[in-house]
């Protein structure tokens, strides 16, 4: 019991003194993205719980600039891959070439592509063909790649942050279910209010420019991810999270909503993603232990793409925003 405690204190001074950084580590990220407060918090809490995110959004909204921020103050490496119908899934994951040597004889030699990085960003992901979209699958999931017949372990940490224009959908490939489930968060992003998008105008359109700082080193973001492993969760939050989650599928419901317009639901992945990321933002706001208001400030990010509404449902304006306000007023 005394060793528990003892543990415990520790997670609780390391949660201390590292919710310092994070304060300055949002404050640097915010000089760069304005007015995008929940946009930021939701991102950071990705790269806290070790996962992927979706970023949607229209042009123009800074979501390519956020993720060269963010790999910025993380001092991650960094690359961006725009994704388009041609794209091939050696054009990311990398390809075999015949080399020859010194002395004459012929090797094959593996050229690394964009996905050996430690923060990867696919631009308009949904542009590109089923198979280069699937050529992620195993990355993101397992965080190593196959190639050939050989495995090739990617970077610590590894993260995808991939975004997608909810307009001009011909000639997009929407990515399928087995790929949605692997983003712990789905982010969307708004445009800006009257104030933020003056400040847009007034500090974007000059000779000012601000150099971004690494806040975290890539190491202490390991640690930061192991740690949001180890803060306890109360029983309640955790019933929170199963009865919201098992609500939202129409074979375990009682809510006659989700019963007659939802026509998948989320699966255990989701249950998952939503304790992690709510461990996170206990972390990122400097508490010891996540509670249900978190869950429900989580859910539509971690719920909205990992269900669907039927055909007749969107025939009657319901959509999956819909069902989830609709669960959780029934978990307040």
């Amino acid at each position: 019991m005394e060793n528990l405690e003892a543990t415990d204190e520790n997670i609780r001074e390391e949660i201390k003194n590292l919710s310092k950084k994070f304060a300055s580590l949002t404050e640097e990220i915010s000089r760069q993205i304005f007015g995008q407060q929940q946009v930021i918090e939701l991102s950071i809490i990705t790269l806290m719980a070790g996962g992927h995110a979706l970023l949607i959004g229209v042009p123009g909204l800074a979501k390519t600039k956020l993720a060269e921020t963010l790999g910025g103050v993380f001092g991650l490496d960094e690359k961006r891959v725009q994704f388009t119908p041609d794209l091939m899934p050696a054009d990311i994951l990398g390809s075999e070439i015949l080399e020859k040597d010194a002395s004459g004889q012929q090797h094959f030699q593996f050229l690394k592509g964009p996905v050996f990085s430690q923060l990867l960003m696919a631009d308009e992901i949904n542009r590109a063909s089923p198979r280069t979209q699937s050529a992620l699958l195993q990355a993101m999931q397992e965080k190593r790649v196959t190639i050939a017949g050989a495995t090739y372990e990617l970077p610590e940490p590894f993260h995808v942050l991939a975004t997608q224009n909810p307009i001009e959908q011909e000639g997009t490939y929407p990515l399928p279910e087995a790929q949605l489930d692997r983003f712990l968060l789905q982010i969307n992003v708004d445009y800006p209010d009257e104030a933020t998008e003056r400040r847009i105008l007034l500090e974007t359109t000059d000779n000012r420019s601000h150099k971004v700082e690494t806040v975290l080193s890539p190491q202490e973001l390991i640690e930061v991810q192991k740690l949001v492993r180890d803060i306890p969760v109360t029983d309640q939050t955790i019933d929170a999270i199963l009865s919201l989650v098992r609500q939202a599928r129409p074979e375990s419901t009682d809510n006659n909503l989700v019963r007659s317009h939802v026509a998948w639901g989320p699966g255990p992945r989701a249950s998952q993603a939503l304790i992690l990321a709510a461990r996170a933002r206990a972390f990122l706001q400097g508490r010891f232990s996540p509670s249900v208001d978190d869950v429900i400030a989580l859910a539509p990010a971690v719920l909205q793409h990992r269900m669907s509404v039927s055909y007749s449902a969107r025939a009657e304006g319901v959509t999956v925003t819909t069902i989830i306000n609709s669960l959780l007023e029934e978990l307040k």
